[in-house]
């Protein structure tokens, strides 16, 4: 008994001396360590105590406490420091001159408690508990792209959400619609959980399964993460993300495009829609009107049926079937279609003739499932004639033959509209006119002469020249003939003459050749293009441009008495005279004329004629060499008095 006493008391006193020997006092409660928290990378100050101060801090040792056991990492010995081997030798450095240290490079590895021991004068120790913190990367998010049934019976997998390299583990928080999400049985479950990298930060996974219904086809889902640092409490977002739901389809229906009231003509789409996902396989039926079956249509790849260009046919009853191939499920909707139509547009008579001076009435008819409005316009011009079914054509003229345009259009349907053309014939004689010039020519070359009319019956056109003619027709009522033929002698001499005929009568055009003369050609003459061209053939045309009922001819002038030779002739013959003129008067100045000089003989006429004829020359140049011929009595005489005759040798 006495034995197993002193046992209990040795065991008693061993535990004791190991409780001080850790800085444990047996039996004693140990104080809360001072809370120091930073970032990992960052430099932690730790402090031995608040009441230590460089007296009394001379002695000092740090150690490092883990699972209760206190390792020694450093010591202050009058001021100065000291590292232990181990994790901490290279990290540590004293603060200044007391015994506070500073840790850089803080990894997680490194929240523990730190332990300060003061020898002198007492015993003291210190404890500091170091807190680290990382703040996580953004949190990534990933849906889950196969998509979830609403048939499902269990909670499938809607997205999964990932914090890396965080400390300590973040908490998560999934949202819907911004709205937070919390576990519920067999609708909602979220599965977290962490792995410790070897930095020692963590990552975190968290998994959101949920039971989802038509109402989430576009739902908006996120995750946030929320942790610590020494300034406070912070979170982060991820994006949102929806997940494609799928469901049944409860109702189909019929979309035509455009919208609005259609027309023929237009490109007219009709496509089947319906409310699941994924849609049904749809078919397009369109009810044969005089069975009353339901008949289906082809529809492209994408299930469209196209009607291009829309017709009136095409109107009629419509039916959209869809099949959910998952429930065997069969939906209908039937929509009915109109396409606006104007058809059958038509005017009587359909070839409106008569003879000048009469009367003519139009009547335009057409179809249409609309009310109708009639529009008369004039084919060549554009000009509205008149509005209404009805066009009165009073006291005919030629210029009245020709086309009429009746547009019939529905007002209620924007763009509707027919037109229809009729070609009104006046009776008369061809209609000619040429224009007024010659075509000048190269004998021997082959040259095009051309020659239109007009009237109705449509004209024939025939040549005086034995040659070939193409003719071709120029709108309803005119002809237009071409001639080539070789320039010759005979050709030159008699002219082309083109006879339009019908059984009204007969109208003539004459072209005449002119050889090119350099010489003679008058330079305002519109044949100066002809000389230039090197096109060995020419052509002439004689249009209907004025028209008349009468013969239009162009008559062969004899030659042209070319104004450019006048005007060379009258300056040739005042050059000459005034040459004359100065070779006279240099005589009469050296004395060799007797112009009323003594000693000199006088140039006289016979008696009949002295003083009677005087001669002036004048000139604008040399006002000096321009002499009188003076009378036998040696006076000079004025221009204005020099007798019966005088010429002015200006004009």
């Amino acid at each position: 008994m006495e034995l197993s006493a002193l046992l209990c008391a040795f065991l008693l006193a061993a535990c004791c001396c190991c409780r001080r020997a850790a800085g444990v006092p047996g039996g004693v409660e140990q104080p809360t360590p001072e809370l120091v928290e930073v970032e990992v990378g960052s430099t932690a100050i730790l402090k031995c105590g608040p009441s230590h101060s460089p007296g009394n801090s001379s002695h000092v040792d740090w150690f490092s406490v883990q699972k209760e056991k206190p390792t020694l990492i450093f010591r202050v010995h009058q001021g100065k420091g000291q590292s232990e081997p181990g994790e901490y030798q290279h990290r540590l450095s004293l603060q200044g001159r007391g015994a506070t240290l500073a840790l850089a490079h803080v990894t997680p590895y490194d929240e523990r408690i730190f332990l300060c021991r003061g020898k002198r004068p007492r015993s003291q120790e210190h404890r500091i508990q170091l807190q680290v913190y990382k703040a996580p990367e953004e949190p990534s998010i990933q849906v889950n792209a196969v998509g979830i049934s609403v048939n499902s019976e269990e909670p499938e997998e809607v997205a999964t959400c990932v914090g890396r390299n965080g400390y300590p583990v973040p908490q998560v928080t999934w949202y819907k619609n911004g709205l937070p999400l919390k576990e519920k049985k067999n609708r909602v479950h979220i599965q977290s959980s962490q792995t410790v990298e070897s930095s020692g930060l963590y990552t975190l996974r968290s998994v959101l399964k949920a039971q989802l219904v038509k109402e989430d086809k576009d739902a908006r889902f996120y995750c946030e993460l929320s942790y610590r640092l020494p300034r406070g409490n912070h979170m982060k977002e991820s994006r949102e993300v929806t997940v494609p739901v799928f469901y049944p389809a409860e109702k189909v229906w019929l979309e035509v495009a455009p919208v609005g009231m259609l027309k023929e003509g237009d490109r007219v789409e009709i496509r089947c829609l319906a409310d699941g996902n994924p849609p049904p396989h749809f078919s397009i039926s369109k009810q044969n009107p005089r069975t009353g079956e339901m008949e289906e249509e082809n529809i492209d790849d994408n299930g469209v049926l196209i009607l291009e260009p829309a017709q009136k046919e095409h109107s009629g009853l419509y039916e959209c079937q869809g099949l959910d191939l998952e429930t065997t499920q069969s939906l209908r909707e039937k929509q009915e279609l109109l396409v606006n139509y104007v058809s059958d547009v038509r005017v009587s008579p359909p070839t409106p003739t008569d003879h000048e001076g009469g009367n003519l009435t139009l009547m335009c008819k057409a179809e249409s499932n609309q009310a109708l409005e009639f529009q008369w316009l004039r084919e060549k011009t554009g000009e509205v004639l008149g509005k209404g079914p009805e066009l009165q054509l009073h006291h005919l003229k030629r210029e009245a033959g020709g086309g009429y345009l009746c547009v019939a259009s529905a007002p209620s349907v924007p763009g509707l509209n027919r037109t229809q053309l009729v070609n009104v014939a006046i009776y008369g004689s061809p209609w000619m006119a040429s224009k007024e010039r010659k075509l000048w020519v190269k004998e021997n070359e082959m040259v095009s002469l051309s020659c239109e009319a007009s009237g109705y019956p449509r004209p024939t056109i025939s040549w005086n020249v034995n040659s070939t003619a193409r003719q071709q027709d120029k709108g309803s009522q005119g002809v237009l003939s071409i001639l080539n033929v070789l320039v010759t002698p005979e050709l030159l001499e008699t002219g082309a003459e083109c006879v339009a005929s019908n059984s009204m009568g007969k109208n003539t055009t004459v072209i005449f050749l002119e050889l090119v003369n350099l010489t003679t050609l008058p330079p305002d003459s519109n044949t100066t293009a002809d000389l230039s061209t090197s096109t060995p053939l020419r052509t002439s045309t004689a249009s209907p441009l004025a028209r008349a009922n009468s013969t239009s001819t162009e008559k062969k002038l004899p030659e042209p008495e070319s104004k450019g030779v006048v005007i060379v002739a009258v300056i040739v013959c005042i050059l000459v005279l005034a040459v004359l003129g100065a070779v006279l008067y240099f005589l009469y100045k050296k004395g060799k004329l007797p112009c009323g000089r003594s000693g000199k003989q006088e140039i006289t006429q016979p008696r009949s004629h002295k003083s009677e004829i005087v001669v002036e020359v004048k000139s604008d140049k040399l006002p000096e060499e321009m002499g009188l011929l003076q009378g036998s009595n040696g006076d000079k005489r004025a221009p204005g008095d020099q007798g019966e005759k005088y010429i002015d040798l200006r004009h």
